[in-house]
């Protein structure tokens, strides 16, 4: 199951509706996850929790604009400490919810161990050429593992977009993409099994870019910033960053809770747009984590 949520505006991708795949306990997964009421925030376990990423997939690159891979967040990350974080359904409404829904669940060190393990094993391997196929402007998937104190990474094009008869395909390539894309999916199921929890972050990065009001006469309502002055830095030629946490951010997450993707946010007298990037436990530094974004 693939896990989407844009930067764009609905005009240029439009947001999925994307429903939760179940998938049965066994030797290779998880298991599965008690139910709970209450969001789990990254504070929670601060200071006590292992933030050593084990599993991270993500997307790269593909036909976007400059400013979406600073906003893109991974598929899934399996960190040490258990705790599996993943990209959840949004609701297929356009403009969609300013902020992504991000889900959490606690699985054991060993089965944290056990789905790193499983990803060498399905061919997540430095230099692995899995072929070019004939298929453009498709984000390359990007899987990372490390087991046994040895980290890998291995990068796929169109992972799930290639035709099984694609001629740029060697028998050999078709098999291991069918072989790593199976535990892709096998983990993304697992990820959002069984009632994940939300996840909030103890970190906020908001990415501003100048306000340009589009033409598709919904009108939008300007509302007051109420985070630290914008734009901020520069990542890139016209899009911004600025960081919070602690009150600032709980304050920030609360006004962008009740906004949209495309709300108008009035900061210094100007209008900007606002994407909002929860920094995950092993992103460090505020808007410095996502300087290589890609």
């Amino acid at each position: 199951m693939t896990r989407t949520r844009g930067l764009l505006t609905a005009a240029a991708i439009p947001l999925i509706l994307m429903a939760g795949c179940a998938r049965p306990d066994s030797a290779g997964s998880a298991g599965s996850a008690g139910t709970a009421a209450d969001p789990i925030t990254e504070s929670a376990t601060a200071g006590k929790g292992d933030p050593t990423v084990l599993v991270r997939i993500s997307q790269e690159g593909g036909f976007v604009p400059t400013s979406y891979r600073y906003g893109r967040l991974p598929d899934v990350t399996v960190y040490a400490d258990g705790r599996v974080i993943s990209n959840g359904p949004v609701p297929a409404i356009a403009p969609g919810p300013a902020l992504p829904n991000l889900q959490v669940r606690k699985i054991t060190k060993e089965q944290a161990n056990k789905w790193a393990a499983d990803a060498l094993a399905a061919g997540v391997k430095t230099g692995n050429d899995l072929g070019a196929p004939g298929v453009a402007d498709i984000p390359d998937t990007v899987i990372t593992a490390t087991s046994g104190g040895k980290t890998e990474t291995v990068r796929v094009t169109a992972l799930h977009q290639a035709q099984p008869d694609d001629p740029n395909l060697s028998n050999a390539q078709q098999a291991a993409r069918k072989k790593l894309a199976a535990y892709v999916d096998e983990l993304n199921a697992f990820a959002g099994d069984d009632g994940p929890d939300s996840f909030v972050p103890d970190s906020l990065a908001a990415l501003a870019q100048e306000y340009v009001a589009s033409d598709d006469g919904l009108k939008q309502q300007p509302q007051d910033w109420p985070g630290p002055a914008l734009p901020g830095a520069e990542l890139s030629a016209g899009t911004h960053c600025v960081s919070v946490d602690g009150a600032a951010k709980d304050k920030l997450w609360a006004a962008a809770g009740k906004a949209n993707m495309r709300t108008p946010w009035v900061s210094g007298g100007k209008q900007w747009q606002v994407t909002f990037r929860p920094l995950l436990p092993d992103e460090t530094g505020g808007c410095a984590a996502l300087k290589d974004a890609k």
